[in-house]
């Protein structure tokens, strides 16, 4: 079947570009033009050299052009060489050659020329004396320079209206502009990825599935008195698998998808938006049952009146408005499913998201660590990989990481082993790229003074050890005092736990084992530096949402000042002025606290802050086997994510079971 439709279908070759031929043919009719137009450039003469050509016979030929009033003059080759000649000629104009004309004069009346040039050939011999030729030429030098600039004109509309409207095919012509852009997949042109391509989206699958089996065998479901539904919107931060999966869909349906972003129905031109809309639904009807996929409908789906002028005709509304209008028009049974994809659900229009345009919700979260182990396994497929490549551990040393970021840090670790001319990716070349991906480039070229690296290695040292002695600090993986990124001169890689919920204790130990650096200049030098400036900004915004969104503050109470839904035009803040600076008062108690208790915390491990910077100093980079083998184990049994991991799966754990592991609010924390 393939064979014979490749056969039906041959490929079609390099399209010519039309365009540039065009583009030529005008330039070569205007360089003709101004090539034939020539004698405008000719130099002009008056009565009295025209006189001394005529008395030295040097001119071969004289033409006079009735309708122009002036005369062509043709000097002969041997005067061609006279020094008075060469000057004028040498500044002739490209076009122009030695076989004439040379000069041009005006005249003005006909007959007083002829008087005029009797007067001064009366002393020339008759056979030696140049007859005037007369002609009369037609004007085409205007003529062909009105027609190029008519063309060129009309040519330039053309080449406008086509980029506007998105060149060639529907909506390529003017006339066509209200068409609407869809890329239609169907059995001729389908797309190859299915659900298997898609990972750690276990349950989104099981909601889109559940939609593609609807327009497959709706029976199944409307013989128990069901509806098919008219629409989901898929929701999610960026990179998690969102148009992956709506990709996905298109290669499963096996019914036509048309698949368009919110952005293609925005154009320069009013109503251009609102007729879009009405022709992809009019499309769509025509090709029922069918899938129509809007990714980043937030373009188009925006809260109607936020950010427009009063008594502005907004394009994006009227745009919006004929969606709702389309969406809410079909019948039950008209087979048309809308898909949508955004990031940004709490910006979107509350009538676009009530059921009846959108049914379903579908929440694509960051993946936990069961599901970053399948989306590793996904994209380690094309890799060759040593022996040592563990796809759990690549999973828990990844918390937080999308769908998008994974597939970066299989990328770089590729690309890093092919650097160093190995026949394989292993470990250590997945260990380098998420390094590379967290804390940025490594720098170990950049020039820096002793005495900022002693600085930077006792700050580092002092995360390590603070961390290393507070019961609920994220375990350390690695610290090192290489310059990475734009500014950092240190960097420290936690491993977070995967949890939802923050209690009291753990906040504060957070902050104090970010800290830690700070804390350690001023103990060991007692001087402090810029170098807390990240520290210093976590720790800050950490103070203010305990005293303002969680409620944890006695002085405050069990309050929030959270604002889910961000508006725009809240300019007050929502309390009083004597509020925000007991709020303050707070934030700083907090803040102090935890600084003093890192301080008294690495006074008393002072032995081992000094044992962890001269380490450092020495090999730059430390593991947690490092911190173990100078200053012992840690004094808490507490498992590890990746230990809770492997132990709740076990030895022969099935790949598709999955331990009972909340998301990660973030990734790897990294410390400069």
């Amino acid at each position: 079947m393939d064979r014979e439709r490749k056969d039906k279908n041959p490929p079609k070759g390099v399209r010519p570009n039309y365009q540039m031929w065009i583009i030529l043919a005008l330039v070569a009719v205007i360089l003709g033009v101004s090539y034939f137009s020539r004698i405008s450039e000719v130099p002009e003469i008056q009565v009295s050299r025209f006189t001394d050509m005529v008395e030295r016979k040097d001119i071969k030929k004289i033409v006079l052009i009735k309708n122009e009033e002036q005369i062509e003059i043709t000097l002969k080759a041997e005067a061609l060489q006279n020094s008075i000649y060469k000057n004028d000629l040498e500044k002739r104009p490209l076009g122009l050659t030695d076989a004439g004309p040379h000069y041009r004069m005006k005249i003005g009346s006909i007959d007083k020329f002829y008087e005029q040039y009797d007067q001064i050939t009366k002393n020339i011999p008759r056979e030696q004396k140049v007859d005037i030729q007369v002609d009369n030429r037609s004007d085409y030098t205007g003529l062909f320079w009105n027609v190029a600039f008519l063309f060129l004109l009309v040519f330039g509309f053309w080449i406008l209206m086509r980029r506007m409207t998105g060149g060639g095919g529907p909506g390529g012509q003017i006339f066509n502009i209200g068409k609407s852009k869809a890329a239609l997949f169907d059995a001729e042109n389908k797309v190859k990825i299915t659900f298997e391509d898609v990972a750690g989206l276990d349950e989104a699958k099981e909601e889109i599935k559940e939609i593609v089996e609807f327009l497959k065998n709706p029976g199944k479901f409307t013989k128990l008195g069901g509806k098919i539904p008219k629409g989901a919107l898929l929701v999610g931060p960026p990179g998690t698998g969102k148009t992956l999966l709506a990709k996905a869909v298109a290669g499963e349906a096996g019914v036509p998808f048309f698949s368009l972003s919110g952005s293609d129905f925005v154009e320069m031109f009013v109503g251009v938006g609102a007729a879009r809309v009405r022709d992809l639904f009019k499309q769509a009807k025509e090709k029922a049952p069918c899938i129509v996929f809007i990714d980043e409908i937030d373009a188009i789906g925006r809260s109607r009146g936020r950010g427009s002028m009063p008594g502005a005709n907004d394009e994006r509304e009227n745009t919006l408005n004929s969606l709702l209008v389309e969406m809410d028009g079909f019948a039950t049974d008209s087979g048309v499913i809308i898909l949508a994809a955004t990031n940004r659900p709490d910006v979107l229009d509350s009538a676009l998201m009530r059921p009846g345009r959108f049914d379903r919700q579908i929440s694509i979260d960051k993946p936990d660590i069961a599901g970053r182990e399948h989306i590793f396994r996904v994209h380690l497929k094309p890799i060759k990989l040593a022996k040592d490549v563990d796809t759990k551990k690549l999973a828990a040393q990844t918390p937080g990481f999308a769908g998008a970021e994974i597939a970066n840090v299989c990328n770089e670790a590729a690309l890093i082993a092919a650097r160093r001319d190995k026949k394989e990716v292993e470990m250590q070349d997945f260990h380098d790229a998420i390094d590379r991906v967290i804390g940025g480039l490594e720098k170990k070229t950049k020039i820096i003074s002793p005495e900022e690296k002693r600085i930077v290695a006792y700050h580092e040292a002092g995360h390590a050890v603070a961390g290393w002695f507070l019961e609920h600090a994220d375990p350390l993986v690695k610290v090192s005092i290489v310059p990475r990124g734009v500014a950092a001169l240190g960097y420290a890689q936690y491993l977070p736990k995967e949890q939802f919920l923050y209690q009291t204790e753990q906040l504060m130990d957070e902050m104090s084992m970010t800290f830690g650096g700070r804390a350690a200049e001023e103990i060991v030098f007692g001087k402090i530096s810029t170098g807390a400036l990240s520290d210093l900004e976590r720790i800050t915004k950490m103070a203010y949402s305990m005293v303002t969104i969680y409620g944890m503050n006695d002085k405050i109470g069990n309050i929030s000042f959270f604002d889910s839904k961000q508006s725009e035009y809240n300019f007050n803040k929502p309390y009083s002025e004597a509020t925000a600076e007991r709020i303050d008062q707070e934030v700083k108690k907090i803040v102090d606290t935890a600084y003093d208790r890192t301080k008294q915390l690495l006074i008393l491990h002072r032995e081992h802050l000094e044992i962890i910077a001269k380490e450092l100093l020495e090999k730059e980079i430390l593991f947690q086997s490092d911190l173990e083998r100078l200053i012992g184990k840690r004094p808490f049994s507490h498992q590890t994510t990746y230990e809770k991991f492997t132990s709740a799966n076990g030895a022969a754990a099935k790949p598709e079971e999955k331990p009972a592991e909340p998301v990660a609010d973030s990734p790897a924390e990294s410390k400069a």
